[in-house]
């Protein structure tokens, strides 16, 4: 009679492996230099940035933590290196690898509008501006200046508030149009509770800025709302009327 000995694993046994114990083809950098960026999950792709794991959770594992505990990617990108530590194996380095790389992928997607960015719809806005608003935690507020031509020359955060809120006064954006020799602008905030309705102080503050600019000869083009990956023109929905 032969005997067999067998080696056991239990499921935690099984999770709490390293990465090196994987099969190649799981390994995340192996995964991607067979198939492609585009084979990986979200928690893979981190992985790589992060390098390392801990004692008790592999480097996969810390990721998808890291996802589960914000919520998914979108909520992730949203934080600043500081709060990515609450999650353990995130220290230093590597929440501020993230949070670099998270800004690399924002700024990629303006730089492919091109150097020069001509602003004639609210679509064209979104596209530009989107990607620096719709990921704050606190509501911001921006004037962009246009020459002539409806190009923009530049942009000035005018506020910054809390999640709902921020106090913006009409003298101010005009100084800094005046400054900026804009021959119109166009103003532009984020509502971080992803609702892209205006608010009735939105809406009484646009009016505001359209009499200012009859008044200095920089007319108002429009107001924009950034909510996620939605947004709203107010021009659009008749408070210019």
């Amino acid at each position: 009679m032969i005997n067999e000995k067998h080696e056991s694993f239990s499921a935690d046994d099984f999770l709490n492996r390293s990465v090196k114990d994987m099969r190649p083809d799981e390994q995340p950098r192996e995964k991607l230099m067979r198939y492609g960026a585009g084979s990986l999950s979200d928690a893979e792709l981190l992985a790589i940035l992060l390098r390392t794991g801990t004692k008790k959770l592999n480097v996969i594992e810390a990721s998808r933590a890291l996802l589960d505990h914000f919520g998914g990617l979108h909520s992730l990108i949203k934080r600043q290196w500081k709060e990515l530590g609450v999650i353990p194996g995130i220290a230093k380095v590597k929440a501020i690898t993230l949070e670099a790389a998270f800004e690399l992928a924002r700024r990629l997607q303006v730089a492919e509008l091109g150097e020069e960015v001509q602003i004639t719809s609210p679509e064209a806005a979104s596209a530009y501006f989107g990607p620096k608003l719709r990921h704050l935690t606190k509501e911001v507020f921006i004037v962009a200046f246009l020459n002539n031509k409806k190009v923009l020359t530049g942009f000035q955060q005018i506020s910054s508030g809390g999640s709902n809120a921020t106090i913006v006064e009409p003298a101010e954006v005009m100084r800094q149009a005046i400054l900026n020799q804009a021959n119109s602008i166009i103003v532009l905030h984020n509502h971080p509770s992803g609702n892209e309705r205006a608010s009735t102080a939105d809406i009484q503050l646009t009016k505001r800025l359209i009499e200012s600019g009859k008044l200095l000869g920089v007319p108002l083009d429009d107001h924009i709302i950034i909510a996620g990956y939605n947004f709203v023109s107010l021009r659009s929905d008749g408070v210019f009327n």
